[in-house]
């Protein structure tokens, strides 16, 4: 531990006292001995002698003397890196809402099951962050606002309900926009807490046809590199899905390569999740990514804890070995 880890490294000074007392105390036991011996007093040399062998007497000096160097210690503020909860985050999470989600390849349909992990997620985030709501399918909604208000966000996504077509690239700018809003109300990006997209979809985006097209999904996710906000995309389903449409079965297969070519062009994670417990575990993944960050904290109470109990444990000690306190 070096001394930029300490708050108030001058405290250390200090140390020279517990090193002082041991010092003082071993030449107040050899002084002891040497007056014992020069004026013959062979009782009190048996005594000595016996403590020689009782070595448990000098336990308590000990111990006394680690507990105000870990005191010392204590007063100097260590910190160390430690894994805190997020009192400032804007998290937007896009979910598709498009009819391949209808697929019950996930128990019990793609959507519920998404509906279920997402409120999960929702009420596992740590309170500091604030959450908003998108759903896209033709078009995108921006259904609920940044907020550390958790009720309106599972409400809203108790209400998501499918549509035609998936237009991702819409997704991603509506929660762009959403995010770009709140950051001014708090008083442009200076004052802005981190950004992060959390976006799921199972299909291939229909509209626009090209992803790179100025409304496309690859289009979008460089305008939030640029933003310096990432999106994180979950690939959601398996594919084998397939969904009724006029009483046939239509092949809905996941798309694994345009969401990992969004979160690479953004500088997000790309996550895979082909049942609710993947999908769960997905969300706890990002619930440690976004709700927490590894900062300097103060370290010092197990210094202040182990410094009190080898104070008491000093004096317990002094009172069977000498039958007093020292």
């Amino acid at each position: 531990m070096s001394l930029s880890e300490f708050q108030h490294p001058l405290w250390l000074a200090l140390i020279v006292v517990p090193l002082t007392l041991a010092i003082g105390y071993v030449i107040a036991l050899r002084s002891k001995k040497r007056r014992t011996v020069r004026f013959g007093n062979f009782g009190v040399l048996r005594t000595v002698d016996r403590g020689g062998r009782r070595w448990f007497t000098h336990v308590p000096a000990v111990l006394l003397i680690l507990s105000i160097l870990a005191l010392v210690v204590a007063l100097a503020g260590p910190q160390q890196e430690q894994k805190v909860p997020r009192n400032r985050a804007t998290v937007m999470l896009v979910i598709d809402v498009s009819l391949s989600m209808e697929s019950t390849d996930v128990a019990p349909s793609r959507l519920e099951a998404a509906q279920q992990a997402a409120t999960t997620f929702a009420n596992n985030l740590t309170p500091g962050v604030n959450l908003g709501l998108v759903s896209y399918a033709g078009t995108a909604s921006m259904l609920v606002a940044p907020t550390t208000d958790r009720g309106p966000v599972t409400r809203a996504i108790e209400r998501l309900r499918l549509d035609e077509r998936t237009a991702t690239g819409e997704g991603i700018y509506t929660a762009l926009q959403a995010i770009t809003t709140f950051t001014e109300s708090l008083g442009g990006p200076d004052q802005a807490p981190p950004a992060r997209i959390v976006l799921l979809s199972d299909g291939k985006e229909t509209v626009p046809a090209d992803p790179t097209e100025e409304r496309g999904g690859f289009t979008a996710a460089a305008r939030a590199e640029e933003a310096g906000i990432p999106v994180s995309t979950i690939s959601f389903g398996t594919l084998y899905g397939t969904v009724d449409i006029q009483g046939r079965p239509q092949p809905v297969p996941v798309d694994d390569a345009s969401l990992r070519t969004i979160a690479e062009i953004s500088g997000g994670d790309f996550f895979t999740a082909s049942s609710l417990e993947e999908l769960d575990s997905v969300y706890r993944t990002l619930e440690e990514q976004i709700g927490y960050e590894w900062k300097k904290a103060d370290a010092s109470r197990p210094w202040l804890v182990i410094g009190s109990l080898l104070a008491m444990l000093a004096a317990a000690g002094s009172l069977v070995a000498h039958r007093r306190i020292p």
